[in-house]
C-alpha cells in the first residue's frame, strides 16, 4: 500500500506504472496546509481520467474537525476512488458518521472507508473500531497502522524488532481479524536501510498483517517479496486443493498430502492463497515490474 503525495503531479502521474496492490494518494501529512486545495482538485483529477486499475486506489483525506476534511470528503465521494483513509481515528462515530455522509452524497456504496490507528486512545478503542464492520451495510474495510505517531505518542525506542510496538501490532491484528478485515503494517521510515526495511516486512508477514504501507516505489520489492505467496506456496496449495477435491467425490473428508493430513481448514487456506496469487498477477501485469 504505497503512500504517495497528493500535490506532487510527478508522482499521481506515476501510480498507473507501478507494482503495488493500492495507492494511498494523501491529502493529509504528506501535503502542507497552504497546498491542501490544490491537492485536494489533482487527486480528483488524477482520478477521473482512470488508468490506475487493477490497483486498489485510497485516499486518505485530513481529520474531518479540520477546516480541510469535510471539503475532502464532499470532493472525493464520486471521484471514482475505492476508499478513503480516515486519519487518526480513535471512536467509531468518525466512521459512522463518514458513511453517512458519503451516503447522503450519493457515494456508491463500494467505496469503502479505511482507518489510521496511529494513537494510544485508537488501539485502546481498536476492537469498537473493527467492530463497525460488523453493522449492516457498513463501509469500513480494514486498520492501517499508523506506527511512527504511534511510537512517538507512546515514547518508544525505534529499534530494529519493534519490540516495544509488538503489542500494539498485535491488538490491532486480532481485532482486524475478529471482524473480518484487512489489517495493514505501519511504515518504515528509513529509505536508505534496505535491510531493515526487508526484515520489518518479513516480521509484518509473520505477524498476519495482510500488506505494508511504504512511502517509496524502490520500497515495492521488498514489500511484495515479503508478503506475495512463493510459487512452490502455491503450487502446494494448488494440489492441496486438488487432492481434497477428488478425496470428497470418493466420499472422504480427509486426505494427505506430502505426507501431512489435509482437512477443510487447510483446503480454505490453499484457496486463499491462490485467489492471493491470482489477484496479485493482475498486478504485476498491470505494472512495470512484476511481484515476487
Amino acid at each position: 500500500m504505497l503512500f504517495m503525495p497528493g500535490q506532487n503531479e510527478r508522482a499521481l502521474a506515476k501510480a498507473g506504472t507501478l507494482a503495488a496492490d493500492s495507492v494511498v494518494f494523501d491529502l493529509e501529512d504528506a501535503t502542507a496546509p497552504d497546498a491542501k486545495p490544490a491537492a485536494r482538485n489533482a487527486v480528483v483529477e488524477r482520478l477521473r481520467a482512470g488508468g490506475l486499475a487493477p490497483r486498489e486506489v485510497l485516499v486518505r483525506i485530513n481529520a474531518l474537525d479540520t477546516p480541510w476534511g469535510p471539503a475532502d470528503l464532499d470532493a472525493l465521494a464520486t471521484a471514482g476512488a475505492d476508499g478513503i483513509v480516515l486519519p487518526k481515528v480513535e471512536s467509531p462515530d468518525v466512521i459512522t458518521d463518514a458513511g453517512r455522509r458519503l451516503d447522503t452524497l450519493g457515494a456508491p456504496p463500494g467505496l469503502a472507508i479505511w482507518c489510521m490507528v496511529e494513537t494510544p486512545m485508537g488501539v485502546l478503542n481498536v476492537r469498537e473500531l473493527a467492530a463497525v464492520a460488523a453493522v449492516g451495510g457498513g463501509r469500513l474495510a480494514g486498520l492501517i497502522m499508523g506506527t511512527q505517531d504511534l511510537a512517538k505518542d507512546l515514547h518508544v525506542n525505534d529499534t530494529a524488532d519493534r519490540l516495544p510496538m509488538v503489542v500494539a501490532l498485535g491488538t490491532c491484528l486480532i481485532a482486524a481479524r475478529a471482524y473480518g478485515i484487512v489489517v495493514i503494517d505501519g511504515i518504515h521510515a528509513d529509505l536508505t536501510d534496505a535491510a531493515g526495511l526487508e526484515a520489518v516486512c518479513r516480521q509484518g508477514a509473520d505477524l498476519g498483517f495482510d500488506g505494508k504501507s511504504l512511502i517509496h516505489p524502490k520500497q515495492i520489492d521488498a514489500a511484495n517479496a515479503a508478503f506475495a505467496p512463493s510459487s512452490e506456496a502455491v503450487d502446494r496449495a494448488r494440489r492441496i486443493i486438488a487432492a481434497h477435491s477428488e478425496a470428497i467425490r470418493d466420499g472422504r473428508g480427509v486426505t494427505v498430502v506430502d505426507g501431512r493430513l489435509i482437512e477443510s481448514l487447510h483446503v480454505t487456506e490453499a484457496q486463499r492463497l491462490v485467489a492471493l496469487a491470482e489477484a496479485i498477477g493482475k498486478i504485476g501485469k498491470a505494472g512495470g515490474q512484476g511481484h515476487s
